[in-house]
């Protein structure tokens, strides 16, 4: 198989989205079950939110006119009374947090804001502003507008959003099947015994994990064999899945079965090498229908092309629209060294509000530990030699959001 020249960070990442056409199969499920996923249609809000005029304090409900006066209490409204206007002359309602404001008051006044307050009447105190604590009808939300969009993915908050409007079912992408693999003649399952030059297989439980994290569904498929043809009938097998991700096998120095495995399944490569350290083994195509990310093996590297390449195109595949990473900016707390003429990805970790290296960004792309003390990634442009002590950096997070606009993430 001919190697690719590799492709700068920002050329391949632009290649990797180009190759992945979301999947556009829908399925109903209850809101209840439809956290993680993608919406697949807009939702118009087809009740007010809020749905009435209603008190968002507990306290007197009264005419703005009557500032400054003692006024009779005419009865209590609780959150759920249907109570209609009946006030008279020197009077107000007690009422309730949330309760339904009658159309006959303007203003609410809060309880620990008034004077000489017994069972039958209450001193308002002056200068008070008009329509004070009161939520209007719609304020939020009208009927007719879009609430939520196509695209979205469904949290917690949205799905209650869903729920204020009385839907119990809503149309979604169907989820994304993903088989992930490895390769490599030393390793053993966690399950089975390891010589003393024999590791065991870390990755795939490391790929799935991140995977699942995301809310994507992932399946460990096992170890691809080590010859040309049971490789190419192994991967034969897995193109019924939306995504075949593999760890290992594809660097300059490796044994070719692999890629050419899977070029005889009929792999369209879209790149081969990426300009990253580390990561700089990487290969994605299209095998048929199926999105292939052939991932480096070493653990870290593995790790942060998860992040950086494959997060993007998933969400891309299963249909939502945010698939770029944002990033928050910090102040970087001590000065370390970066890697010139290519982009390299640095582990951190925030810490009130400062982006610390980990290891003074001087560990292998194999060491695992440092990735479980790490949560962030420094991008560096490799343009500079060093980050300085102070500088601004803009830091990915590893539960960072992701925009519908592609914005810089380099430093």
């Amino acid at each position: 198989m001919k190697k690719l020249n590799y492709l700068d960070f920002e050329v391949a990442f632009e290649k990797s989205l180009e190759i992945v056409t979301p999947k556009i199969t829908t399925e109903n499920i209850f809101i209840n079950e439809a956290l993680g996923r993608v919406l697949s249609q807009d939702i118009v809000c087809k009740k007010n939110l809020p749905a009435f005029n209603n008190s968002a304090m507990d306290g007197f409900a009264i005419k703005s006119s009557d500032a400054g006066k003692t006024l009779k209490i005419n009865q209590t409204i609780f959150a759920g009374d249907k109570v209609e206007a009946s006030l008279s002359q020197n009077e107000c309602y007690k009422i309730m947090t949330g309760a339904k404001v009658p159309n006959d008051v303007d203003t609410i006044v809060p309880i620990e804001n008034c004077f000489d307050v017994t069972q039958n009447s209450v001193k308002i105190p002056e200068n008070l502003k008009k329509g004070a604590n009161l939520r209007l009808e719609g304020e939020e939300q009208k009927v007719g507008e879009i609430i939520l969009k196509k695209g979205e993915i469904l949290t917690a908050s949205k799905i209650a959003i869903l729920a204020s409007q009385g839907i119990v079912v809503v149309e979604v992408y169907k989820k994304i099947s993903i088989a992930v693999l490895s390769t490599g003649n030393e390793l053993k399952e966690p399950w089975q015994e390891a010589s003393s030059d024999e590791i065991y297989n870390c990755n795939s439980s490391l790929i799935v994990s991140l995977l699942k994290e995301k809310g994507f569904e992932a399946t460990y498929c096992g170890v691809i064999p080590d010859n040309l043809e049971k490789s190419t009938n192994f991967i034969k097998n897995l193109k019924s899945y939306d995504v075949v991700i593999t760890t290992g096998g594809i660097s300059m120095g490796d044994a070719d079965f692999m890629a050419q495995a899977f070029l005889s399944n009929g792999l369209e490569v879209a790149y081969h090498g990426v300009n990253i350290k580390p990561g700089r083994a990487m290969m994605t195509g299209v095998m048929n229908e199926t999105l292939v990310i052939c991932l480096p093996g070493n653990p870290i590297a593995a790790s942060l092309n998860t992040y950086l390449f494959v997060y993007p195109m998933l969400k891309k595949l299963q249909g939502e629209t945010a698939i770029y990473h944002n990033y928050i900016k910090a102040s970087n707390k001590v000065k370390f060294k970066t890697k010139q003429g290519r982009v390299e990805a640095v582990l951190g970790s925030i810490e009130s509000g400062e982006f610390l290296v980990t290891k003074e960004n001087k560990y292998g792309s194999g060491m695992i530990t440092v990735l479980a003390s790490s949560s962030a990634i420094l991008a560096s442009s490799g343009n500079n030699p060093e980050i300085l002590e102070n500088q601004e950096v803009k830091i990915i997070e590893f539960n960072g959001r992701f925009l519908d606009k592609k914005v810089d993430i380099l430093n």
